[in-house]
């Protein structure tokens, strides 16, 4: 998610001036959409082992006291509902790490947690991710019972030599194992997540691959092409030249490829990464994409929602203490640990419902637009702009009284179609500085 928060206004903060700008850009007066409910995304932060190319905020426990861990991520549940002081918690996610290591119990007790603060409705999605690692968890039944409803399994890979390659601590045979009881356990809410461009794999290989998936998998898909990141094993490998990966025009063949292949299979895109038949939606996800309030506890969480029980106005984007140690001991004495706090400013807001928006197939409706913005629509911001005319006629982006979406094409394009909103939105922004500074001064 784009941080860019305050861009502009930030440079108003400090003088009179800034302050009246700020009241009247901002809208601080106006709570954001939707105010009163939020999703929850619980982050369990322990693997038993760290893959080649991860460097997520996961680490590999000594010793681990689940029931210490299991009362911190109540108690900082309980303090963040308490101080978002939302009536309605419509989705739950148990990311990570690996979640699946977690105790059945662990769940239950968060979920009961929420539902003391709020109301958790029993149709409400709960989602956790599960490594089809096969030592160290417990059945995805007893998770079932425990609450959740939906499973995200990472099989990454069905070519062992990939997954050896990955670093993963299981092969093709335990992910279609897990596959398949979670689809017995849960029909029609299992989603899948693939890996491309990996090392030593071809358009070819790739859609073989996916041939071989798509017999065993639910009814959601999530495709992630895979991001080298410094400073893992998998960087270094590829960085001397023991290893390599596909090449930037045959990655973009391979996304497309996967595109037409999962089409072909009864699949819809909906979003950049996911796509979905029988409407088997992420509705979790969903509310990040559309811009929703949503709360983030456990180390290294993120979240963004306002604080109402201070008075709060603005959403604040939040993030907690990584180091899951620290965590707890901030957790004990305060009651969680929220270790950065930034105040999204209108302009700050509007980005996230940008960025976040444009990754849908459906793209962002003036309707959507006007909950966040209701003074300017799409149409007065980008219209005139020479570039977005340009993404418009070479087919990228479609711009019209309905809303602003990236085309087939454009969604491929979408990181270097991103750049060039951003800049047209700051620039809007800037324009309206100007003419209201301006106003202020000839008043006075």
């Amino acid at each position: 998610m784009n941080k860019g928060h305050q861009n502009f206004l930030n440079m108003c903060l400090g003088t009179a001036l800034g302050f009246v700008l700020l009241r009247s850009i901002a809208t601080t007066h106006r709570l954001p959409p939707q105010a009163d409910e939020a999703s929850l995304y619980v982050h369990w932060p322990y693997c038993l082992k760290r893959c080649s190319y991860c460097n997520f905020n996961k680490y590999i426990p000594r010793n681990q006291n689940h029931a210490v861990m299991t009362a911190c991520l109540q108690r900082e549940t309980q303090t963040l509902l308490q101080l978002s002081q939302v009536s309605r918690i419509s989705s739950v996610f148990f990311g990570g790490g690996t979640p699946s290591l977690a105790q059945p119990s662990t769940i239950a007790a968060v979920l009961e947690t929420v539902s003391k603060h709020a109301h958790l409705s029993d149709e409400a999605e709960v989602t956790l991710e599960v490594n089809p690692t096969p030592a160290g968890k417990a059945s995805l039944k007893d998770f079932t019972l425990a609450g959740v409803n939906r499973f995200s399994v990472g099989i990454q890979s069905l070519n062992d030599d990939h997954l050896r390659t990955l670093g993963r601590d299981h092969d093709s045979q335990h992910a279609l194992w897990t596959v398949s009881e979670a689809r017995t356990l849960c029909p029609g809410r299992v989603s899948v997540d693939v890996m491309f461009a990996l090392p030593g794999q071809s358009v070819k290989s790739w859609e073989s691959e996916l041939e071989k998936l798509l017999p065993v998998c639910d009814d959601h898909v999530s495709l992630y092409q895979l991001t080298l990141e410094r400073g893992t094993q998998l960087f270094k490998q590829v960085d001397s030249g023991e290893l390599s990966v596909p090449g930037d025009d045959v990655t973009a063949v391979m996304y497309n490829s996967a595109r037409g292949v999962l089409e072909k299979a009864g699949f819809r895109q909906y979003e950049v990464s996911n796509f979905a038949k029988n409407n088997a939606v992420s509705e979790h996800n969903i509310g990040y994409w559309k811009g929703r309030q949503y709360i983030g506890v456990g180390p290294g969480a993120h979240g963004r929602f306002v604080l109402r029980a201070v008075g709060g106005v603005q959403r604040e984007a939040r993030t907690q203490t990584l180091e899951p140690d620290v965590w707890i001991r901030e957790v004990q004495r305060h009651g969680h640990g929220t270790r950065r706090r930034i105040q999204l400013d209108h302009h700050g807001l509007l980005e996230e419902v940008l960025v976040m928006g444009l990754r849908m197939n459906e793209g962002i409706t003036q309707q959507h637009w006007k909950l966040f913005s209701p003074e300017d629509d799409l149409q007065q911001i980008f219209g005139m702009s020479e570039k977005v005319q340009e993404f418009q006629a070479g087919g990228l982006l479609k711009l019209n009284n309905r809303g602003l979406r990236c085309s087939w094409e454009g969604l491929a394009l979408l990181d270097s179609i991103l750049p060039t909103m951003l800049l047209e939105l700051e620039m809007f922004f800037k324009k309206q500085y100007t003419s209201r500074k301006t106003d202020i001064q000839r008043d006075r």
